[in-house]
Parts: structure tokens; C-alpha cells; sequence
């Protein structure tokens, strides 16, 4: 039977969780307050004055080419990190976790990149792939005759900031996995491999569906991450050219606010970014969550 905390004072619960509420309030609510309230104006550069709009700011967007061009943009890059950065991080969990023999120092060269700035890990990646001195573009010419060069070509700056944003979160998911594989019980493993299960089968009948809460919390935070987090890498390397082939959603709202000094519409972007996010994490929780085994 589950006991029940008790307090001798009823203001104590509320002390307690004080901080945590003011961090939120600071921080996410009036910030959040405060661009759902630019985006109903229109401001001059300086912001000495505003004019009530409404809702126009939203409708111009829903117009813009380059906005919905975008938008395309970031679901295609989120998914793309997202799938790519697990997929490899829980391949890597799980060669890890059956290396016995220095199996720390595997392990901690693994976690390393996860100490790199994103703004670095995108100009490393930057320079490996440029096309007059990267040594990964200089291979891809030599050994597949495939000509690279992401300054002109919009896809393949697409697939550099992707594998980039993947690169740099790859350590974190991989942190977790390996910390739920060595969870699992290794007798239920061994009893699959007694019963003549192969490797594959034991990973999808067993190993993958104890993973489950693992892979779901891994998931709505590598979709945050690529949604929100990945500003600073495309920044340091493309800018979101060429021809704003890589210009997601924030940065987007980064280009328009603080280059273009349209502060009512980068707000509403912001806006649409917060609510697409709340969101998919909401459908993500309602409907994804079901396959999840606790």
C-alpha cells in the first residue's frame, strides 16, 4: 500500500514547488504571452509604435511562398534528424553493450561529441564537406565520381545540416539506450536464444518493446531538439541559403525579426512554431504512447 506524504504545514507543497513555477513563468509563459501579443501588431523598426492588425500577420504567411517553402523544409529536416540520430544511436547501444573488453573507453569516446557546441559541430561538419577541401567531399568525387558542393546545391545543403543536427545528438540518445539495454534482465534474453530465437527475432520480440518508454521519451525530445534547437548549426554553416533551401521554421523567425525587423511577423511565426510543436507532442502522447510497454 502507497503511503501518503503528509505535511504539518499546508504552505510547505506550495514553497516547494515555487521555483520550479517562477522558472516556468519567467521563461516559457510571459515570454510566450508576450510574442502572441506582437503578433497581433505591427511594428515599426525601432519599436517607438505599433498598429493593431488581428490576425493579418497569420494570413500573410499562409501566402508567403517562401514561409510555406519553409515549413516543408523543417518536416523534412525534424524526421530526418530525428530517424537518422536514433537509428544510429541505438545501433551503436547495442554493439556497446556487448563489448566486454574496453568497454568504458568505447563508451566514452561515444558520449565525447555530445560536448561539442552545435555551432561547432556545424562547422566541422561544414568543412568536411566542403567541396574545395573537405575530405569527406574530396571521397565522395574520388571513390563514387558524385560532384559536391552544398554552395549551390540546395539538397545537398539540406543533407549537411541534417547529418550535422544527427551527429551532434547522437551521444545523448545513445546515453539512453544504453542505459535502458542494460536495464533488461539478460535472462529473458538468454531463454528467446534457448527457444531458438535469432538474433533479430530476440531484438524485436524482446529487446525492442522493453525499449519502448525509452524510445518514446527519445523521440518527443529529438523532435523538440531538431524543431528548436538546431538554430546555431545552420547559422554557422549555410544561413539557410542557398536560396533558403535550409531556412527552418526558427530560423525563419530569427531572419524575419532580427534581419528583416518585421517584429509582427516573426512573432506570429513563433507562434505557429510553438503550436505545431505543443502539438505533435500532444498526438505523439495520444496515439503514440499506446505502443508503449511500462
Amino acid at each position: 500500500m502507497q503511503k501518503r506524504v503528509v505535511f504539518r504545514n499546508w504552505w510547505l507543497p506550495y514553497l516547494l514547488v515555487a521555483p520550479q513555477v517562477a522558472v516556468t513563468l519567467v521563461f516559457f509563459i510571459w515570454p510566450a504571452y508576450q510574442a502572441l501579443e506582437s503578433s497581433l501588431y505591427i511594428e515599426d523598426a525601432f519599436g517607438f509604435s505599433r498598429n493593431f492588425v488581428g490576425l493579418e500577420n497569420f494570413e500573410a504567411l499562409w501566402r508567403d511562398p517562401s514561409y510555406l517553402r519553409s515549413f516543408r523544409t523543417t518536416l523534412v529536416f525534424g524526421l530526418s534528424v530525428t530517424v537518422l540520430s536514433m537509428g544510429m544511436a541505438l545501433a551503436l547501444a547495442l554493439a556497446a553493450n556487448r563489448v566486454i573488453r574496453a568497454a568504458t573507453t568505447y563508451r566514452t569516446f561515444l558520449i565525447w561529441p555530445y560536448a561539442v557546441a552545435p555551432a561547432l559541430a556545424g562547422v566541422l561538419w561544414f568543412f568536411m564537406m566542403n567541396p574545395s577541401l573537405g575530405i569527406v567531399a574530396y571521397w565522395l568525387e574520388a571513390v563514387f565520381g558524385y560532384d559536391w558542393n552544398h554552395y549551390v546545391n540546395g539538397n545537398q545543403a539540406l543533407i549537411m545540416v541534417i547529418i550535422a543536427a544527427a551527429w551532434k545528438q547522437i551521444s545523448y540518445n545513445f546515453l539512453f539506450f544504453l542505459a535502458g539495454l542494460q536495464s533488461i534482465p539478460k535472462s529473458l534474453i538468454e531463454a528467446a536464444a534457448i527457444d531458438g530465437a535469432s538474433p533479430a527475432r530476440r531484438f524485436w520480440t524482446v529487446v525492442f518493446p522493453l525499449l519502448s518508454p525509452t524510445t518514446f521519451f527519445l523521440l518527443v525530445v529529438n523532435l523538440v531538439y531538431a524543431f528548436f534547437d538546431t538554430f546555431a548549426i545552420i547559422h554557422a554553416t549555410t544561413s539557410g541559403g542557398p536560396a533558403d533551401s535550409t531556412s527552418i521554421l526558427v530560423y525563419k523567425v530569427y531572419n524575419t525579426g532580427f534581419v528583416g525587423q518585421d517584429y509582427g511577423s516573426s512573432a506570429a511565426q513563433s507562434v505557429v512554431l510553438m503550436v505545431l510543436v505543443i502539438a505533435m507532442t500532444a498526438i505523439q502522447f495520444r496515439f503514440v504512447e499506446r505502443k508503449v510497454t511500462y
